[in-house]
């Protein structure tokens, strides 16, 4: 395998990050997305909105390569209430400490390489050193690979489960969360 390393996106990363996301989606979510959704999957829209969160500092986006290649990313910043309340929209007494992981992609063709490990543990030492004592994230309910990666660095579903509309097709997703001193597997 040829070099893996971890970066702070920057500029030059931006159209990496919107094809990763684009290729991501129709290959991994093609079940769980309508064909409309996948269809109208949008390169530059979605790159735009990408240099806006780097631009802004909304969260922190980092970029996995291996060697040349860009081949993931991950989005972390402080959790917003919305996303740490229970049912009954009540907030944990740590609501303020903690981190959500807002999007962690690898592309597939270059998963199970420790690209996702690499992201993960690097948003994570993040949120710490910016005070964050957990982080939470959703994914899908039915994507049990993604599932599995959080379960194998100690995160834990915590019952919480949302439904979105997904252009038309209702998509569940499960709220993991866990400490931020990973223990990746």
């Amino acid at each position: 395998m040829a070099e893996a390393a971890v970066h702070t996106a920057e500029v030059q990363d931006i159209e990496h990050i919107a094809r990763i996301q684009v290729d991501t989606w129709r290959a991994a979510y093609a079940d769980l997305l309508g064909e409309d959704v996948l269809a109208g999957l949008d390169a530059d829209e979605i790159g735009r909105v990408w240099a806006m969160t780097i631009d802004q500092g909304q969260a922190t986006v980092h970029v996995a390569t291996e060697g040349p290649w860009v081949v993931g990313f991950c989005a972390a910043g402080p959790a917003p209430e919305e996303e740490t309340a229970d049912a009954k929209g009540d907030l944990p007494e740590d609501a303020a400490t903690v981190g959500l992981i807002a999007t962690l992609l690898v592309e597939p063709r270059w998963g199970r390489r420790g690209h996702g490990g690499r992201l993960l543990a690097t948003a994570a030492a993040g949120l710490k050193a910016a005070g964050g004592t957990r982080g939470v994230v959703w994914v899908p309910e039915n994507d049990d690979v993604s599932v599995a990666f959080y379960e194998r660095a100690g995160w834990e579903r915590d019952g919480m489960v949302r439904t979105l509309d997904a252009g038309g097709r209702l998509l569940r997703e499960v709220r993991l969360t866990g400490d931020l001193d990973l223990r990746l597997t």
